[in-house]
This record gives structure tokens, C-alpha cells and sequence, in this order.
């Protein structure tokens, strides 16, 4: 993932971005994306699980095809809800997601074969998470207008 490049994207989202799909406000979306970043990293640990089979064919398809994020997709484990917000303002959270794609990118550099846990694909590579990240950001900035 280029961080500049995602920098140079947020620059570009405010309060006021309007939303195309999806129940997130701003805010919620950049916090969203920090969590899945730091899950990445294993700065939040998610429980080890096996993956279904369907699951896996679900890895596949969107990591290994031109497969896009699919719009609708309920995020594992929260559903129609909203989490609380974590930081204080949106300046807040935009500074917060890029120190924790630092972290990922740190973290990975120490620790070059490991393995951390999707919440719905289970167990993921660096270079997994690699072609899972871009599609995922894409997804959360093509729903305000910032892809």
C-alpha cells in the first residue's frame, strides 16, 4: 500500500463528502479502515479459525481475480451497527489510519512470514493482505467519492 497516496486521497474527504452506498458516515468508514489495518498487523488480534470452504472461494475470487469489492457486504461481526467512534474529530482519524499503515508496513518488515487472522478469511500473508487492502481502501474511498 502507497501511504502518499493514500494521504494524498483523504485529503480530499470531509465531513461533507457525500456518500454513495453503505450505512458508514466519513468518520465511521476512516476508522473502519484503521481497524482493518491494525487487525492486519496484529495490532488487534482476531481469534485463529478455520475458514469454511465457502469462505475460501471467497478469498479466491476477490484476492486473486478483477473481482471488486462487493457493495453490501456486512463487515464480520457488526452487521447494521455502527461501532462507537474512537477519535475525536475526522482529522483525528484520517492521522491515526496512516500511523497504523506505518505499523503494518513495520510490522511486516520484522516479521516477513507471518501470518494474521481475516475475521472472515482466516489466516492471511503479507502479500494476501497486499491484494486485500487496495481492494478493500478502493471500495471505502469509491463510496465517497475519492477513488
Amino acid at each position: 500500500m502507497k501511504i502518499e497516496e493514500i494521504k494524498s486521497k483523504l485529503s480530499n474527504l470531509t465531513l461533507d463528502s457525500k456518500r454513495n452506498f453503505g450505512i458508514m458516515p466519513v468518520q465511521h468508514m476512516v476508522e473502519h479502515l484503521t481497524i482493518t489495518v491494525k487487525i492486519s498487523s496484529n495490532r488487534i488480534s482476531y481469534p485463529k479459525f478455520e475458514p469454511t470452504e465457502k469462505q475460501l472461494a471467497q478469498k479466491e475470487a476477490l484476492l486473486n481475480t478483477n473481482l471488486e469489492f462487493p457493495k453490501g457486504v456486512k463487515a464480520p461481526g457488526i452487521g447494521d451497527n455502527l461501532m462507537p467512534l474512537k477519535h475525536p474529530n475526522l482529522s483525528v482519524a484520517k492521522e491515526n489510519l496512516i500511523k497504523s499503515l506505518e505499523e503494518y508496513q513495520d510490522y511486516f518488515k520484522e516479521n516477513q512470514n507471518a501470518k494474521t487472522i481475516h475475521p472472515r478469511f482466516g489466516p492471511m500473508t503479507f502479500l494476501e493482505w497486499e491484494l486485500f487492502h487496495p481492494k478493500h481502501f478502493q471500495h471505502h474511498f469509491e463510496q465517497f467519492n475519492i477513488w
